[in-house]
């Protein structure tokens, strides 16, 4: 383990922002929400940066609107096509791999199961067979979900060690990308190579700029612009909600171990808030109504609905431990930062100062 460097005056003292100036770091999945905020972190930090993903699933998308493919190699592919990533790989020569790209909804994976798999499941093959390639690469990090687990719909939060599994075609798509990245570091890579894989397993993520269907905090925004009531499927589901800045410090915090230690972090790490800010959907729809500036109004649909989790946490022990990462902001903080980010870009501000003014409040201060 090498020795902690610390960051510039004002940061957060859990990253290093000397160590990612320079660096290459490819990204899939850099048109989609998280995979914007990420982009514009890095940027900011000074690495070079490239994306490889398929257009913008929606309009708007924060890939637009905050100018994310400015001053960085910006690919359109499809991470399904093995030839065509590996080969943008290769190209680029990067040291850091961070893999976002996936089909990320679990209502979606039921009216598309195939192309979920797919996606989720040879995505993750394909790019650990780029991987497996390019010489250049020192660290890797496959991006799942708390979905991974199989769900027991326990109280306490699941901890790195517990069973894959998945009752949908999204959530068992990512226990499989799981499975698949351990079995890639055990046959080829831990002890072989001077590449380290992990993954890295997020709550319910959250922030300005995600326009996606069937997510609860999009699909209350756009009712609420247009001046409807918002349905809800189950306002009693738990969720660990946290804002987007949070897994992605996780992330970026695990490279910097991986690129380092070889096979000490090569490990499945869960990123998620404080079991305070566990809620459930209903209480997080409460909190915006009586934030917003003027009266909105949710309601419960009652329609027939596919199965999902009543209750899901996070346990984040192992992280503080020895990553010592921590989440920063509360959910309150950071339902008031999507209403702020939400409302500039309603006023027509600059969305990429805006984000970027985010970025830098969350790097100086834990809320």
């Amino acid at each position: 383990m090498t020795k902690k460097h610390l960051g510039k005056h004002g940061e957060r003292p859990d990253m290093n922002s000397d160590f990612w100036n320079g660096k290459r770091v490819f990204i899939t999945g850099h048109t989609g929400f998280k995979g914007g905020w990420m982009v514009l972190w890095l940027k900011k930090l000074g690495a070079v940066v490239k994306g490889y993903s398929l257009e913008p699933n929606t309009k708007p998308s924060l890939f637009e609107v905050a100018n994310i493919a400015k001053n960085i190699e910006s690919e359109i592919g499809d991470i399904r096509d093995l030839e065509i990533l590996k080969n943008s790989v290769l190209s680029f020569a990067p040291e850091i791999i961070i893999h976002m790209a996936a089909q990320p909804l679990v209502r979606q994976s039921y009216q598309d199961p195939v192309g979920t798999y797919q996606s989720n499941i040879m995505g993750t093959v394909n790019i650990l067979e780029s991987v497996r390639h390019c010489k250049s690469v020192k660290a890797f990090v496959n991006v799942t979900t708390d979905k991974c687990y199989e769900n027991k719909e326990w109280v306490w939060g699941y901890r790195e060690n517990e069973s894959m599994g998945g009752h949908d075609p999204y959530s068992s798509s990512k226990g499989c990308s799981e499975l698949i990245t351990s079995a890639y570091r055990e046959s080829f890579f831990k002890g072989k190579t001077d590449v380290s894989l992990a993954s890295a397993r997020a709550g319910n993520v959250i922030g300005g700029g995600d326009w996606a269907n069937d997510r609860l905090i999009p699909d209350a925004l756009r009712a609420f612009d247009s001046g409807n009531s918002v349905n809800i499927r189950n306002p009693l589901a738990v969720r660990p909600w946290q804002h987007v800045l949070e897994p992605v410090s996780g992330y970026l915090m695990l490279a910097e171990k991986l690129y380092y230690s070889l096979d000490e972090y090569a490990e499945g790490w869960n990123f998620g808030p404080d079991d305070r800010d566990a809620k459930p959907v209903g209480e997080v729809l409460e909190y915006l109504v009586a934030h917003w500036p003027s009266i909105v109004t949710w309601s419960i649909d009652k329609s027939s609905q596919p199965h999902e989790a009543q209750l899901l946490k996070l346990d984040i022990t192992k992280a503080r431990a020895l990553l010592k990462w921590e989440p920063r902001w509360n959910l309150n903080y950071a339902l008031q930062s999507i209403i702020k980010w939400h409302f500039a870009w309603l006023n027509g501000e600059d969305m990429e100062i805006v984000t970027l003014d985010q970025i830098d409040n969350f790097e100086k201060h834990a809320i």
